[in-house]
């Protein structure tokens, strides 16, 4: 059974930084597209950067310059580091196989003073 492993959420002030990552059990994970989506208490799941077998990365506006996404395929590994976080940034974070229902359990990112 197809498993996604996220990590390395927590508690993070206006302007710091963390690195999440979330880990495939997955046969031939280098040829999977991965993408890291957000949800926020009371709104809808958002894609926030997406990378595919090739490395070519695509994020959402409102992280651009801020977050960068990469993968380790000899780890079955995606990445999401994360600077200069705001409090909107606040929410729970997912990774996803692109184009599957595949979900990993989410793990919490809270930015506040």
């Amino acid at each position: 059974q197809v498993q996604l492993a996220e990590s390395g959420g927590g508690l993070v002030q206006p302007g710091g930084s963390l690195r999440l990552s979330c880990e495939a059990s997955i046969s031939g994970f280098s040829f999977y597209a991965m993408g890291w989506f957000r949800q926020a208490p009371g709104k809808q799941r958002e894609l926030v950067a997406r990378i595919n077998q090739e490395s070519t990365t695509n994020y959402v506006d409102s992280v651009k310059g801020r977050f960068t996404i990469s993968r380790d395929n000899d780890k079955n590994t995606v990445y999401l580091q994360m600077n200069s976080l705001k409090a909107e940034d606040t929410a729970v974070y997912y990774c996803n196989i692109w184009g599957t229902e595949v979900w990993g359990q989410g793990t919490l990112v809270t930015v506040s003073s």
